[in-house]
């Protein structure tokens, strides 16, 4: 057990090139499934959906166990709100076709873009354009996240009592067309629930939209701490803390002619 527990230390936490590469592979894994969630929102429960799933919850079984190995304090790991997240995930993917409700697992699926998260983490640390566009990107991550969840509340809280939802699509529709507040008045939600799913997308979704406009058009800062103040959000191509003064090493590839 010791061996294994080291082991899988070393591939989550270790700088080997062998242990690098290896959370590389699983970081686009992580990705395609991702995209995977997405994509599949929009389609009916297909057969092939089913093996594809019961594939990927095993992938993700023993991700999570090997993970849990490898974390320090395992009773906290298993307690986190990432890993119940993934349990929750893990799960929707065995039981489709015992409980034949599709519809609810849509949200359980879509709460798993909250797994985007961790791997944007990843790549900043990975990437230097990740680094670059960091607030951008979670920006816009933000946005995207609350849109699908959103978007699968709506599917299945009105597809079976609203006439106007009839697929995901429908409800993806009304969600950006309310959170833009463009309201073309064609799919309305029905009942008290409804009412207040749509004042959560226009408060919300509105909110999150401007804070991404916001972060595109102010000038763009790297994260590192300054020794000295602490500062932690500088210019990219700064060279002295414009707190303290403090000589600061911000990793740059330099002016871009």
């Amino acid at each position: 057990m010791d061996k294994l527990t080291s082991q899988c230390q070393e591939l989550y936490y270790g700088l080997t090139p062998r242990a690098v590469r290896a959370r590389s592979m699983m970081l686009a894994v992580d990705i395609v499934i991702i995209a995977y969630f997405v994509g599949t929102t929009f389609l009916p429960l297909y057969d092939w959906i089913i093996v594809i799933d019961a594939a990927i919850g095993l992938i993700l079984v023993a991700d999570f166990v090997f993970r849990m190995i490898a974390h320090a304090d395992r009773a906290a790991f298993l307690f986190r709100a990432l890993s119940l997240i993934d349990l929750l995930v893990i799960a929707s993917l065995f039981v489709p076709a015992l409980i034949g409700n599709f519809a609810f697992l849509r949200v359980i699926r879509a709460v798993r873009l909250m797994r985007s998260y961790a791997v944007s983490h990843q790549l900043r640390t990975q990437s230097p354009f990740f680094a670059r566009n960091e607030d951008v990107i979670f920006s816009a991550l933000n946005l995207i996240v609350f849109i699908f969840v959103i978007t699968a509340a709506v599917f299945v809280l009105q597809v079976e009592a609203n006439e106007s939802i009839n697929n995901y699509v429908d409800a993806l529709y009304f969600t950006v067309a309310t959170l833009t507040t463009t309201g073309f008045g064609d799919i309305i939600l029905v009942g008290s629930t409804g009412r207040l799913l749509a004042v959560t997308i226009m408060i919300v979704g509105v909110a999150l939209f401007i804070r991404l406009v916001q972060t595109i058009f102010m000038p763009s800062k790297v994260r590192y701490e300054c020794s000295g103040c602490g500062l932690t959000r500088h210019e990219s191509d700064a060279v002295h803390c414009k707190h303290c003064g403090q000589l600061v090493h911000i990793r740059t590839e330099g002016i871009q002619g």
